[in-house]
């Protein structure tokens, strides 16, 4: 198939070639989200629950760092695809791989290091402390394999490869749900064996990148050679990009950090509660999420090409498509949010509170996928200025703050509903800023036009009588 041959299908077609993968990789990737906590909770040891969750901004900045590189490699790669530059694709998929590498090298020294400081700034108490040790410990040793395969799986998808990098994520989601029981329960390696797991999984995964790009016979342009690997100033805006993604993670963990802090003074079950009554909602925005980031590379095409309406016809389609979705997720969730919780906590106590402070966090669940198409739109265009300050409203500019005058005002209910409360407000900002890029987009593109004309008219025929 021709390099970048899904984003010229009609506009549904490419919509759906590119979202139903994308979708398929959230599924997989939300089992892989659920699966560490699900076996973890077999233990019934409420502090060992609780230490994954306290090891979520590790996992978060780690997940941070790898977005950056691959969602910048992917819009860069798509730019370079719609104006045809194939040097620029090899050059771009070079640079994620390197810089995944490195990256993931510091990431690991600088978690062993200085780990025992970073437990206590996460709030890992006594009873907690060891656990959450060794789940980080173990996930900073696999930091380079980990970012080396999801940057593969974003330069794949900037490329239009999206089966291959669903197939990946799937290999990657299999063999880690495989792996936990036996790592988890039968070593008896509690939470420090959910890591484990994690790291394995996303190495076969990575095995199955190579073989994909040996059998691929010059289709896959995923370039792995260091001479390719020099141009700075690409690897400046492939992270300037990417930059977004990196905020939206970082400070989501970080606010689970201050989310977490003040739960503990609830006591550790409040912790156990909370962390799954989050498993409902982060399946409806992981959902909207997944739809935005399948368009991504196609927004990035058609920037990169200047098909203006094309663009505006994907953005319509794309934010139906979301609407719809979340509309249907968030009433199934909240009927079901019941036995989901099931899943995590056993005791009746423990799950009623989780039950309870779920109905908080799903409410504005139909309306997310704005934020995420705003912000994907911001990024796919290359204003990364915006992306990065549309990313760094949500988790962080008004959630922190929020979270603890809501905690102050409603105790531990406040906690959940400052989560709405962010996300009400910068779905409103986000698609203010969206529009206003959109805007700018266009009317530059016809300013330039007109001038081009003007320029080219002859003399006497410049319309002046």
């Amino acid at each position: 198939m021709e390099n970048g041959a899904v984003f010229q299908k009609s506009p549904w077609r490419s919509i759906f070639s590119l979202c139903v993968p994308a979708l398929a990789s959230i599924v997989v990737m939300m089992l892989y989200n659920m699966a560490d906590m699900y076996f973890v909770g077999w233990l019934d040891d409420y502090a060992q629950v609780a230490s994954v969750s306290l090891a979520g901004p590790v996992f978060s900045v780690l997940m941070g760092i790898s977005t950056m590189i691959g969602n910048g490699g992917c819009t860069k790669i798509a730019q370079a695809l719609g104006a045809g530059d194939m040097e620029r694709v090899r050059g771009c998929s070079a640079l994620c791989v390197w810089a995944s590498i490195v990256s993931g090298a510091v990431f690991a020294a600088v978690c062993a290091v200085f780990c025992d400081p970073l437990l206590r700034l996460l709030g890992a108490n006594a009873e907690m402390l060891d656990y959450t040790k060794s789940y980080v410990l173990i996930m900073a040793l696999g930091a380079p394999i980990v970012l080396l395969n999801h940057s593969l799986g974003g330069a794949l998808r900037g490329e239009g490869e999206v089966t291959a990098g669903l197939v990946g994520g799937m290999v990657s989601t299999v063999s880690n749900i495989v792996l936990d029981p036996i790592f988890i329960l039968a070593l008896k390696l509690g939470a420090g064996g959910a890591a484990a797991a994690t790291v394995l999984g996303n190495a076969i995964a990575l095995g199955y990148y190579m073989i994909y790009k040996a059998k691929s016979h010059g289709r896959c342009v995923i370039e792995l050679r260091p001479r390719y690997a020099k141009d700075l100033r690409t690897l400046g805006a492939i992270l300037a990009l990417g930059l977004p993604n990196a905020i939206s993670s970082v400070l989501s963990g970080f606010a689970g950090t201050f989310s977490n802090r003040l739960l503990v003074g609830y006591g550790t079950q409040a912790v156990a509660a909370m962390a799954a009554a989050g498993k409902a909602p982060m399946v409806v925005t992981m959902v909207q999420m997944g739809v935005c980031m399948g368009v991504q590379p196609l927004l990035a095409y058609c920037c990169g090409g200047r098909d203006w309406p094309r663009l505006k016809e994907i953005a319509q389609k794309t934010l139906g498509l979301t609407a719809a979705l979340g509309a249907a997720l968030t009433a199934g969730l909240w009927l079901g949010r019941g036995w989901l919780i099931g899943l995590f906590i056993k005791d009746p106590a423990v799950a009623a509170l989780g039950e309870h402070l779920s109905s908080y966090l799903l409410l504005m669940g139909p309306f997310i996928g704005v934020y995420y198409f705003s912000t994907n739109l911001l990024q796919a265009s290359g204003s990364a200025a915006g992306a990065s300050a549309a990313s760094a409203l949500r988790q962080g500019l008004l959630l922190i703050p929020l979270l603890h005058l809501m905690n102050a005002l409603f105790q531990m209910e406040g906690l959940a509903l400052a989560h709405a409360a962010a996300d009400g407000v910068s779905i409103l900002i986000t698609g203010a800023l969206a529009l206003a890029c959109y805007g700018k987009l266009t009317n530059s593109t016809q300013k330039n036009e007109q001038k081009s004309e003007n320029t080219a008219m002859p003399a006497g025929q410049d319309g002046i009588s």
